[in-house]
Order: structure tokens, then sequence, then C-alpha cells
């Protein structure tokens, strides 16, 4: 049997109390909706769009407009005041969606979405693929390792699953191509217990990276491997207490080959969010 394939581009960021200032106004969300589509995203994995749910999820839907897409679900914090939201939508010219669900509800501190997509043109389920957008805890790497572990499964064969997958968040863990800082002292203490190891009895070890590793020791990709181009940090410019570069946000694959994965850092992407857009293009079979 003859297959085709055509090029697709996954993207997720995390945009930072939804684009929206403290008195409301949506001025970094609309250059953040510029950017977007400049990037032309066919899956696009949103983190933090706090707020969307008001006036019956019109930003939400405003933005899809805007970009050629449809939403697949946007799933509530479990974690927090009810306005954070995690956001998952796809490009139909490029795929359908064919099956959509929220998974460990009650365990992940914000959210994680699993959508079944197929090739727009695909005759039957044979090129499938699992797409998770999914938001990591932010507190500390025991609460990042439990929530890993719920997309450790999909890394390899299992029953039910098809043969390709694609995870796109804020892991909030840095993986293996981010070195220790050299100097912890950049870093101001009462945060080392976001990114370091914590011993027995308290004390700091190195960076931890048990999230991103234990997903990468299932099966996942990082794509970096694939096309042997680090990309740039994704935070790190932001904060005034936040200086260290790392790459905290992270698209990793199975079953699909990469052909360019990048962080979109640009003037205009750092004055739009505290975090940096993630892009993946990749090949899919028809």
């Amino acid at each position: 049997m003859n297959t085709t394939s055509t090029r697709a581009r996954a993207v997720t960021w995390n945009l930072f109390c939804g684009g929206l200032a403290p008195d409301g106004s949506a001025k970094r969300l609309a250059r953040q909706t510029e950017i977007l589509t400049r990037l032309r995203p066919d899956i696009l994995a949103l983190q933090e769009c706090t707020g969307w749910n008001d006036q019956d999820q019109r930003r939400l839907l405003d933005l899809a407009n805007t970009l050629g897409m449809v939403p697949v679900a946007m799933e509530r914090s479990h974690v927090g005041d009810g306005r954070n939201f995690t956001a998952l939508l796809h490009r139909p010219d490029t795929f359908h969606l064919v099956g959509r669900r929220r998974l460990g509800e009650q365990v992940f501190h914000h959210a994680l979405i699993r959508a079944r997509l197929r090739p727009a043109g695909a005759t039957d389920d044979t090129n499938d693929l699992f797409v998770f957008a999914t938001h990591l805890a932010h507190t500390d790497g025991d609460t990042r390792l439990r929530e890993a572990r719920w997309l450790t499964d999909y890394g390899d064969d299992f029953p039910g699953s098809p043969s390709r997958a694609i995870l796109l968040g804020d892991l909030n863990c840095c993986g293996t191509f981010d070195q220790d800082p050299g100097d912890w002292g950049r870093t101001p203490r009462n945060l080392h217990s976001r990114y370091r190891l914590v011993t027995d009895d308290g004390s700091f070890g190195g960076m931890d990276r048990r999230a991103v590793q234990v997903l990468l020791n299932s099966g996942w990709t990082d794509p970096q491997t694939t096309t042997k181009e680090p990309r740039d940090a994704t935070v790190g410019y932001w904060w005034d207490n936040e200086q260290v570069p790392l790459r905290l946000d992270h698209i990793l694959v199975r079953g699909l080959i990469p052909t360019s994965y990048r962080t979109h850092d640009t003037p205009g992407a750092r004055s739009a969010s505290d975090h940096l857009p993630v892009v993946l293009d990749f090949e899919v079979s028809t």
C-alpha cells in the first residue's frame, strides 16, 4: 500500500496569566495571537489560560477562530482558585479529532488532556496519534514525578494506543540538555526546592530531572537527540530573581520523525510571556 506524508507543526506555550494584565487588559494576548498566527501550528497546547472561562470561553474561541483551529478541550487546574486552565487545539485541515479525554483529574496540579488525532485524508486508524497537553506542578520534583508516571505507559507499545504520540507542555523540569548551574547562588534559596533534589534531611542535591528522565527512560524521545541541535532556554529572562536560562517547556515524541525542534526566542515573544514558545516540525504519514 502506498503511503504519503506531509509536514505538520506542534507548538506549546505558557501564556502567563492568560495574556492578561492585572487590570484585565489583553495587550499581551494580542501579541501572543500575532505570534501564533505567524507560527501557524497544526497542534497547539497552551498553559496558564487564566480567566479564559469568562464570557463562555470567548478568549479561547476567539483565538481558535483567528488561527483557523478548533479547541479539543480546555481543562481547569485541580489546585488553585479555579481560574487557571490548560488548553489543546488542532487544525482541522491537517488532523481530525476522533477522541478526547481528561486523565488523572484528581492527581495533576493542573491538567492532562489526551486527544486522538487522525491525519486528514486517512481512511483508517493506521496513522492515528495520541496528543497529550499538560502543565506539571511548579512546587517540587516529587509531585512532577507522580504526574509524569501517568504518561509513561504511552512511551512504548500499550494496548489500545496508537504507535505514535506527542507530549506538549510546561513540564517545569529540565531534561538532559540542561547543565546543573555552576552557581546555585544565582537562584534564590527559597526557590531551590522547586528545581533541586531534596534529601531526607531537607538538604539540596543537584538538578531534579526525574519527571523528564522517567519519560525518556520509558520510550519517549527528546527531538534534540534526533535533530542534533540543542534548542534555546524557555525561561530565565522575565523575573529578576529567576535569571538562570532553563528549558522547562518541552515537546516529546514517540514514533514520529522530527525535522526541526526549536525555542521561538524573539524580542516579541520575550515581551509577551515569562515562557517562550516551543516549536516542533515533524512528518505525518497519511
